[in-house]
């Protein structure tokens, strides 16, 4: 069944209305995403998400609501877009949702604590464990959850995690029910969380690797918050856009170094194309150079190897949340969000 984005409501409705949208028609699965990407993403992160979330769906009627932080900063042309097509933060959760993703963002500040929209974030995941039956919470809003839930930190990497890596599956949870023992995922980061300190503050490992530790982890409390580290909805050529932003930065000296190829991405034949693009740039720091990338050459090369796990990574997702619905309904209740986001308003 086709998915459905529902557009933001206009006005304040009726509580019969909120209800009737709240919940749908009875076998309606209600998700918001919280889309925090910087503006040159945000587009494509819709994509990626209402093109996995509606292959993952199946046969359920899902109902997609994309939302934002609004303390995220934007340019008048992505606000516009956020403003029109984006529902308000807080008529989103008064209406209630089933389930809950929230997206990263390219932090600013020195600390998480110190970036604008951490209040409200913080209000979010604390909203999203009594009022949904799962979040999923992904790269930068898994680290900022983990250390408002239990202080643990992130820690700085010497250099960018950036690639396709395999993971170790770990049995045994509803979530990787028809996962192989090994599955690739994508991951694009700059920062680790430590996995002596998740397993010593209740989060289960569900794929991990010595290479890059904690790929997919939970913890059940009220709710099922779900963690990820990587990008299991990034399509084929999202690694390369980032690498190719991250090369029009070290040609316009933001970077100081040049970017690291993205680990086990690129087929041979690309890695020729870059490397000698990597060379070209090297010996003439000129950011005119980046109009000469090669992107279309080498997207036509890539292949995407992790969908099917992605795919069935949310299809078990959906099917806990089906599960859990109707037990976790009569717990959530309209509140008013005026007053519990405080300062972050």
């Amino acid at each position: 069944m086709p998915l459905q984005v529902d557009p933001p409501p206009g006005g304040r409705p009726s509580a019969r209305l909120r209800r009737f949208r709240a919940w749908g028609e009875p076998d309606d699965i209600v998700v918001g995403l919280i889309n925090n990407m910087p503006d040159a993403a945000l587009d494509a992160t819709e994509s990626q998400f209402a093109s996995l979330l509606e292959a993952a769906a199946g046969s359920l009627s899902l109902r997609l609501r994309y939302s934002s932080l609004p303390e995220i900063p934007r340019v008048s042309q992505a606000l516009a877009r956020v403003q029109s097509a984006y529902w308000p933060i807080e008529e989103l959760l008064h209406d209630g949702l089933d389930a809950l993703i929230v997206t990263g963002t390219e932090p600013k500040a020195a600390e998480l604590p110190q970036e604008p929209y951490w209040l409200r974030l913080t209000h979010l995941l604390d909203w999203a464990q009594i009022h949904t039956t799962s979040s999923i919470w992904s790269c930068l809003a898994a680290h900022a959850a983990v250390l408002h839930l239990d202080g643990i930190e992130r820690r700085r990497l010497e250099q960018k995690c950036s690639g396709v890596f395999e993971f170790k599956v770990l049995r045994g949870h509803a979530l990787t029910a028809g996962l192989g023992p090994r599955i690739c995922t994508p991951h694009s980061r700059w920062n680790d969380l430590p996995t002596s300190a998740l397993a010593a503050a209740g989060y289960r490992l569900l794929s991990e690797s010595e290479q890059t530790g904690a790929d997919i982890f939970v913890k059940q409390d009220r709710s099922l918050l779900v963690f990820l580290q990587g990008h299991p909805e990034y399509e084929d050529c999202t690694l390369l856009k980032e690498y190719r932003r991250d090369v029009g930065r070290y040609l316009s000296c933001q970077l100081e170094n040049y970017p690291t190829l993205p680990c086990a991405y690129c087929p041979p034949a690309a890695l020729v194309t870059l490397e000698a693009f990597r060379d070209r740039a090297l010996s003439s720091r000129d950011e005119g150079l980046l109009a000469n990338f090669p992107s279309a050459s080498l997207a036509a090369l890539l292949v995407n190897c992790w969908r099917p796990t992605a795919v069935q990574l949310y299809r078990n997702w959906f099917s806990f949340i089906t599960s859990q619905k109707y037990a976790q309904r009569p717990a959530r209740k309209p509140v008013s969000w005026s007053a519990a986001w405080g300062s972050a308003t």
